[in-house]
């Protein structure tokens, strides 16, 4: 775990380290340029200026207001000579000591550029250690970094919204778990006592070994729902794998055709406005998705209620619209009708675990569609689905839920 630390510290401290030392580089190689740039020829003379170019013997002219005299241009071609003797002698003085001074930022370099280093990495090693120490005892505790707004504390905060969203899927994932081992046990419990009874009861005839065969069977389609519901649930939420063109319109009067006896047990009246509605998705899941729906709108209505179904191009989204009436639902309650077995009124033992909203939700995220639900004030839900539409069909259906209300007279 502390590899790749290390590694980050050892390249940070190269890179400090070579920039330093090559900033000094280049600054010693201006200094050595501009010492080689100066005249190896000027000299100074008792009698003339500080600064005097003395060249009597390359022009043999003389200085301005200097008087040549006998013998003075053999004495300054010495000087000459002498001063880029001296220059030449100066430039090697300042190479050499150049060299030493950058072997010695060389080292200075390497210590700062690990100090350098140390000290960046420093906030990176808190966080590690206590990403380590939430992973390993528990997700409720964060970073919480504070400090000015840079990129290590918009880095503690992403990891936070991380930890959040890890904790908050680990909960659901708990919560999920038990609600599916309990909606399992239960049929499990009631095939036991029915097998139980069958074999301690030494009076049992045919018809009683029939009866109880019934209701064997009976609570094992209900475990083969429950099982589907989990498979098709746990499917929604692994995301699209096939992709094709479909249409909510037959989905939607196919699942129809499905409840229609159930509904008409009911003596629901059922009202659809079915229209066009094209979109881009997986046909299985649609069709799951729009059967759910319907099977809500059906299974949690009361006698001689209503359904309003429709299925529409509006506003770019292919929507369906799924209205009941029924018991009514408190409106801080309707967000959880999205989670599993959370559906009220509903139970594993009626073959209605509660997972249907469950699982038009996760098919909904999966298709980038929005859903929305609210509560009736008479009792009841409002679904609706609005998937993205297919370019090109740029038509127009049914009125939104609030308008089906008014003409359908559910409120």
């Amino acid at each position: 775990m502390h590899l790749p630390s290390r590694r980050a510290g050892v390249r940070l401290t190269l890179l400090y380290g070579a920039l330093l030392v090559a900033s000094g580089a280049v600054l010693l190689a201006l200094t050595y340029l501009l010492v080689l740039r100066f005249p190896a020829d000027r000299v100074l003379v008792d009698g003339v200026g500080a600064g005097t170019d003395v060249s009597g013997g390359r022009s043999g002219g003389g200085l301005p207001g200097v008087r040549p005299t006998a013998g003075s241009g053999d004495v300054f071609a010495l000087l000459q000579e002498q001063a880029v003797r001296q220059h030449a002698d100066q430039l090697r003085q300042l190479l050499m000591q150049s060299g030493v001074a950058l072997a010695v930022m060389l080292v200075v370099s390497a210590l700062l550029g690990r100090l350098v280093a140390r000290r960046v990495l420093r906030p990176l090693r808190a966080m590690t250690g206590t990403v380590r120490h939430i992973s390993a005892h528990t997700l409720h505790e964060r970073l919480a970094v504070a400090g000015p707004a840079d990129e290590l504390k918009e880095l503690a905060d992403t990891v936070d919204g991380l930890l959040g969203r890890l904790e908050g899927a680990l909960d659901s994932h708990r919560r999920f778990v038990a609600d599916a081992a309990n909606a399992l046990r239960a049929p499990l419990t009631q095939e036991h006592r029915l097998l139980r009874e069958t074999l301690v009861d030494r009076d049992a005839t045919a018809e009683t070994f029939r009866a109880n065969s019934e209701r064997l069977l009976e609570i094992s389609e209900r475990q083969a729902h429950l099982l589907e519901s989990l498979l098709a649930l746990a499917g929604s939420h692994r995301g699209l794998v096939h992709r094709e063109e479909l249409d909510l319109a037959p989905l939607t009067e196919s699942a129809l055709h499905v409840a229609r006896p159930d509904s008409e047990r009911l003596g629901l009246k059922v009202a659809a406005a079915v229209g066009p509605a094209p979109v881009t998705g997986d046909p299985a899941l649609v069709q799951r998705l729009a059967s759910c729906l319907v099977d809500n709108a059906v299974g949690h209505n009361r006698p001689g209620g209503r359904v309003e179904i429709s299925t529409a191009v509006r506003g770019g989204h292919a929507v369906l619209s799924v209205a009941n009436t029924g018991d009514r639902v408190a409106p801080e309650q309707v967000n959880r009708l999205f989670e599993p077995f959370r559906s009220p009124g509903r139970t594993a033992a009626d073959g209605h675990p509660g997972l249907g909203l469950a699982i038009v939700h996760a098919i909904a995220l999966a298709h980038d569609a929005v859903i929305s639900v609210r509560a009736r004030p008479d009792g009841g839900l409002a679904v609706e689905v609005a998937f993205p539409a297919r370019t090109g069909d740029p038509r127009e259906g049914a009125e939104d839920i609030g308008q089906l209300d008014k003409r359908t007279g559910l409120h």
